[in-house]
């Protein structure tokens, strides 16, 4: 399956190929900011799976600690995606990939959320041990 995406102004284009790693929602403090939400839908993918097609040259970047590497397009500001370098994925904006089915299955960082979401899906303090978190759930 090929999906395909693109920034707010359609001047970077996406693709994504497959099926994503995972798909959720980040509730931590850096992901609203950049979202300009109060909760970040995600959906991740092998770096393999994501590919530029359109407009490469519009692409900035924007590094505030090594775990992410934001990616936007500098003609309209529209966010993309963010490479995660410690974790071998890429986050790819689930709003970017229209034809999408978004269908999360977890909440991250759930500890620092403004906006308590009750729809019965695991909710971690942080993140999955196996990324460097603690795993450890919270209450909904």
């Amino acid at each position: 399956m090929k999906y395909q995406g693109s920034c707010f102004c359609g001047a970077v284009g996406l693709e994504v190929t497959g099926a994503p790693e995972a798909m959720g929602y980040c509730h931590c403090q850096s992901c609203r900011s950049w979202s300009g939400g109060p909760v970040n839908a995600f959906s991740l993918w092998k770096p393999d799976a994501v590919r530029v097609v359109s407009g490469a040259e519009h692409i900035a970047t924007f590094t505030k600690t090594p775990l992410s590497e934001r990616k936007y397009c500098t003609k309209c500001g529209g966010h993309l995606m963010a490479n995660h370098p410690p974790l071998g994925l890429v986050d790819v904006f689930a709003a970017t990939i229209p034809t999408l089915a978004f269908a999360p299955a977890v909440h991250v960082n759930y500890a620092e959320t403004v906006l308590r979401m009750k729809d019965g899906l695991p909710k971690l303090k942080d993140f999955p041990a196996e990324f460097g978190g603690s795993g450890e759930m919270v209450a909904e």
